[in-house]
């Protein structure tokens, strides 16, 4: 099977994409096919005008091959060109269902956007620059996945390298291995996806060649979703049943913005100082 030509561009309704970015409002940036669907669904549904008000589009960016998931089942004889070409067709179905203006598949190995990331950075800045997005929703710096945070400092660095005009309002990194419930300063954002749940199953359902690898995402984006919505406050009924977490990342791509390591040194901190703190006035009040 031969390898098709990167960037690769995939539009729903059969555009062309300099007019499917001309009307993008959100840009989801991310490592993988599904990721979006796991982190970006409020994106989603923002694209098809819920909670309420006009559908704001929403472009899809997945920046990895993505040849190196695991494999299982029936999968685990897949070889490389041919997962890749499932995994793309997995993310195009899902950019159907959930009516995305478009999907642009970068088809970077791994390796390489965690060791030379210039390509990656030079593509992601040019579709900002085209896109010009309200909103980018990414991956965070706290994950656990080397290549999400790979792909999270390629967005940085793009978003700060284009002009202030190109430059999205608000950076969201979102969650996918690691969770944000221990996010407890202003950067923390939830986003309220309650309702919803049937049409998640289905998005991130499109990705058989993942869940019949012996991943079940369903299940568990859908939990933690529910979990993050009953535990967000301990002496409040729960004010939604579905939530998604993200850091918000916004003051990386400003003017004179901190450098990703010293934001998130920041943001472990004061984690660090909420969880001493509370044991510090715990302990002085039994005195």
């Amino acid at each position: 099977m031969s390898v098709p030509a990167y960037p690769r561009y995939y539009i729903p309704d059969g555009t062309t994409p300099a007019a499917a970015f001309r009307r993008t409002r959100s840009l989801v940036i991310a490592a993988h096919a599904d990721d979006i669907e796991i982190f970006g669904f409020e994106a989603v549904l923002r694209g098809l005008g819920i909670p309420g008000g006009d559908p704001e589009p929403v472009t899809g960016v997945v920046v990895t091959d993505g040849v190196g998931s695991p494999r299982g089942g029936s999968y685990r004889t897949v070889g490389s060109d041919r997962m890749r070409r499932l995994r793309e067709r997995e993310q195009e179905r899902a950019a159907r269902l959930g009516r995305y203006n478009a999907v642009v598949f970068l088809g970077y190995p791994s390796g390489l956007v965690k060791r030379q990331p210039a390509p990656a950075v030079d593509d992601l800045a040019t579709l900002l620059e085209q896109c010009r997005p309200a909103r980018v929703y990414t991956h965070n710096l706290a994950d656990r996945h080397d290549t999400h945070v790979a792909v999270a400092l390629c967005v940085i660095e793009a978003a700060r390298r284009v002009p202030r005009r190109a430059r999205p309002r608000q950076l969201l990194g979102c969650e996918v291995w690691r969770d944000l419930d221990w996010l407890t300063g202003s950067e923390r954002v939830e986003m309220d996806v309650s309702g919803h749940d049937a049409l998640a199953r289905r998005l991130i359902g499109c990705f058989r060649s993942q869940i019949g690898s012996g991943k079940d995402y369903v299940r568990a984006t859908l939990g933690r979703r529910h979990a993050h919505a009953t535990f967000s406050e301990s002496h409040r009924t729960d004010r939604a049943e579905s939530l998604i977490l993200a850091m918000d990342m916004t003051p990386l791509v400003l003017p004179g913005g901190p450098t990703p390591d010293a934001f998130i040194a920041k943001v472990i901190a004061r984690f660090a100082d909420d969880v001493a703190g509370r044991i510090r006035q715990i302990s002085a009040g039994r005195r």
